[in-house]
């Protein structure tokens, strides 16, 4: 029953990619999808064929390994689970035990200390020019400011400060967003260490 729902789910969100694919052709679908940074649609194509496959065929068990390490991916998991006597899954889990960790930073830091100084976080980071611009963006609107608040000029003050609050928010998210991402391709770079140990055939999903 549970194989026929998802079955029956896979059909109503894709059409003739599940219901009139072949398995190894579905499993090359799903993986131009993930190649596409459409991970989640490519998982629920994964699953919709596995559930349609008995598992004693071989395909069966590369479609569940890609749809296990797409799910990895997809929520930055460190850890496999139990591979089951999943061949793919197991050479994955022989490389995860001699693989060190990905290092990922805490990407609080650089955009708490580009909220104190403008800049800071890039500088944090290593980006030395973004840092610059940061800096040149804020500090003139920032004298400016105070300039027309010890000139008591009122609405002049006010639009000063708030174009000055608007540009020093958007380095603060810029350096935030730059942490995340180098977080992101650091694990992004581990996990395709993972995949390539699966053996899985076909194109790599990136």
């Amino acid at each position: 029953m549970k194989r026929a729902s998802l079955l029956l789910l896979s059909c109503l969100l894709f059409g003739s990619a599940i219901c009139h694919a072949e398995p190894a052709e579905a499993y090359q679908q799903a993986l131009a999808l993930a190649a596409q940074g459409d991970t989640r649609s490519a998982i629920a194509m994964l699953r919709g064929a596995e559930s349609s496959l008995p598992p004693s065929l071989p395909i069966h068990a590369r479609i569940h390994a890609a749809a296990v390490l797409l799910s990895m991916q997809q929520h930055q998991q460190q850890q496999l689970p139990d591979p089951q006597g999943n061949f793919h899954l197991i050479l994955a889990s022989r490389l995860l035990q001699h693989l060190t960790p990905p290092t990922t930073q805490r990407s609080l830091i650089p955009a708490t200390l580009g909220a104190i100084f403008p800049g800071a976080g890039h500088a944090w980071l290593g980006r030395w020019h973004d840092a610059l611009t940061a800096a040149l963006l804020v500090f003139p609107m920032l004298l400016l400011s105070i300039w027309a608040w010890r000139r008591a000029m009122g609405p002049v003050t006010v639009f000063f400060s708030l174009i000055t609050l608007w540009l020093w928010s958007g380095t603060v998210f810029s350096a935030l967003s730059l942490a995340e991402r180098a977080n992101y391709i650091t694990y992004l770079t581990w996990w395709q260490s993972l995949w390539q140990a699966a053996a899985l055939p076909g194109h790599a999903p990136w």
